[in-house]
């Protein structure tokens, strides 16, 4: 009776949050770093009184040891602490230092390096010597897309914008020996960066990139570029109330997906209708213009700005099947799917082959995410479909066999705990993982036995961090232990405190607040669940 209550409370809390248009929304926490890159590109921009908002923001969500985490519930970090006082005007150190320190942080991947660098730059914290910057190749960006991965680029699939903003600027205040080929190519990497740009003006819908090429264009001499005034447009549009910005503007899709799934079915009609057209209506129906991903596939959010990505689509995909969607649907996002696998089996975020830079290599929660997919469609489709089907799980698990450590675990991509010491969540990596073998056969698929009570065995004796219901959550999911404790810690399906357990790009944290909801409501429901197939059983 308790468990009962427990679901209904928690079953209303969620459903209280379905929008009209059929949809989840949730809310990311406000992000310094992304609070900081907007207000300092806003105030390049001549829009001192959104900047004026933001730095205040900054000002009064200062951590106690002065510096400033990814989230208000972060501890300070060395990156976003840097972008704060850039951004508020105060001192960083020694450029020289500065720069060293950010390059060695991210390596090879200049993803986010070179941005941050670029807005020291800019902020007058580095001096003027552009040399402490690596230059972006830009004038890349003028070859076909499909040549990207062989191009060996220092930054990821999802960056193109930055790598051509970024590289402008530099290209502008310290001009290489290659100064007069580029110089020639300027005019046609503006005209692909607009080519790109969604309607919104935010590039992927998140604050920090667009606030990153809005200031670097205004650097580069662009600032009435219609690429640099649309990147504005899109930060005046999302500053929320108290002066903040979220790293992102919603996640919308995926949590849409989410719930459903957590609800497993329990919806009237008429919402099953609502949610079912608009998840629908946000796959991509043609090719996607900054990845280039072919049509498919499913985003985040429902904001033009989002990019097909694997773990949306598998999310999608179950959901849909949930809310009896046609086939036909499916098999196209099914196929995305297929085509984007790997060769070593896994499957990675947006592209295939692109290489092992963060986010564009293969990862076993987005591997196990596609399996439970195609093993949820698996009665629906064709057998040509479901033999190419076939053929990627054997695949796929033989990479998570690969990938699972030596004590069990599998490690995830975009989730995280900030009390490991190496901010991994093998938590949500393990279950994850389970939770997709969970829908296989051992008779059909042998090699599934030793992987299962390996990571079994692990999760079980597994500690989720301090607070943390989304990571306590996903334990009783898999193994039905804790939920006394699970009960406790959301006063009984009511109260639901998000911890910044997911990872935005170049691992920003974040907290979303639906996370904890979702993630209990669906342990909740199949503890219960369990308990009545084992009172079947004893009968």
């Amino acid at each position: 009776m308790e468990l009962e209550t427990a679901i209904e409370n928690a079953r209303k809390r969620l459903l209280g949050g379905l929008s009209p248009e059929g949809r989840w929304e949730g809310e990311l926490s406000s992000s310094a770093l992304a609070t900081s890159v907007a207000s300092f590109a806003l105030k390049r921009g001549g829009k001192t009184e959104l900047a004026e908002r933001g730095f205040r923001w900054l000002e009064n969500n200062r951590n106690l040891d002065g510096g400033w985490g990814d989230s208000p519930e972060s501890p300070s970090n060395f990156t976003t602490t840097l972008l704060c006082r850039c951004a508020l005007n105060e001192d960083v150190g020694s450029p020289q230092e500065v720069s060293e320190s950010i390059l060695d942080f991210y390596g090879s991947d200049q993803t986010f390096s070179v941005p941050i660098l670029t807005m020291c730059m800019l902020s007058g914290k580095l001096g003027d010597d552009w040399a402490l910057l690596p230059q972006l190749p830009f004038e890349l960006a003028v070859f076909p897309h499909r040549f990207y991965k062989f191009l060996r680029l220092p930054v990821v699939s999802y960056a193109l914008p930055a790598l051509i903003a970024i590289g402008l600027v530099r290209h502008k205040h310290k001009p290489s020996k290659w100064a007069f080929h580029r110089e020639g190519l300027v005019s046609r990497v503006l005209d692909i960066l607009r080519g790109i740009q969604p309607e919104s003006g935010g590039f992927l819908e998140a604050a920090p990139l667009s606030g990153f090429v809005a200031m670097s264009l205004t650097g580069a001499g662009f600032r009435d570029h219609p690429v640099t005034q649309s990147c504005f447009k899109f930060l005046e549009n999302t500053i929320r109330e108290d002066g903040s910005w979220p790293i992102d503007i919603n996640l919308s899709s995926w949590v849409t997906s989410l719930s459903v799934r957590a609800l497993e079915g329990d919806l009237s009609e008429e919402q099953k209708t609502g949610i079912r057209e608009h998840l629908l209506k946000t796959q991509w129906k043609e090719e996607h213009p900054f990845t280039h991903a072919a049509a498919g596939g499913w985003g985040w959010t429902y904001a033009q700005g989002g990019v097909p990505d694997a773990d949306d689509t598998a999310a999608a995909l179950i959901a849909l099947h949930q809310l009896g969607c046609d086939t036909p649907v499916a098999e196209n996002g099914i196929q995305w799917l297929l085509d984007l696998q790997n060769r070593d089996g896994g499957m990675p975020t947006f592209c295939k082959g692109w290489g092992k830079l963060p986010f564009d290599r293969s990862c076993p929660d987005l591997t196990a995410h596609a399996i439970r997919a195609f093993m949820v469609w698996r009665e629906n489709v064709n057998s040509s479909l479901w033999e190419k089907m076939e053929r990627s799980i054997r695949s796929g698990l033989r990479y998570l066999e690969r990938q699972q450590r030596a004590d069990g675990a599998w490690l995830p991509l975009w989730f995280g705990s900030q009390s490991n010491p190496n901010h991994e969540n093998p938590i949500y990596g393990t279950a994850r993982v389970l939770e997709a073998l969970r829908e296989l056969s051992a008779t059909e698929f042998p090699r599934i036995e030793t992987m299962r009570a390996r990571g079994f065995q692990w999760l079980e004796n597994a500690q989720p961090a301090r607070h943390s219901i989304e990571e306590l959550a996903l334990l009783v999911s898999v193994t039905g232990k804790k939920i006394d404790q699970l009960l406790e810690m959301t006063d009984h399906g009511t109260v639901f405190p998000p911890s910044p357990i997911g990872l935005y790009f170049a691992s920003l944290w974040y907290s979303e607040n639906l996370y904890p909801l979702i993630f209990t409501l669906e342990a909740l429901k199949g503890t219960l669940r369990m308990g009545k197939l084992g009172e079947t059983n004893e009968k």
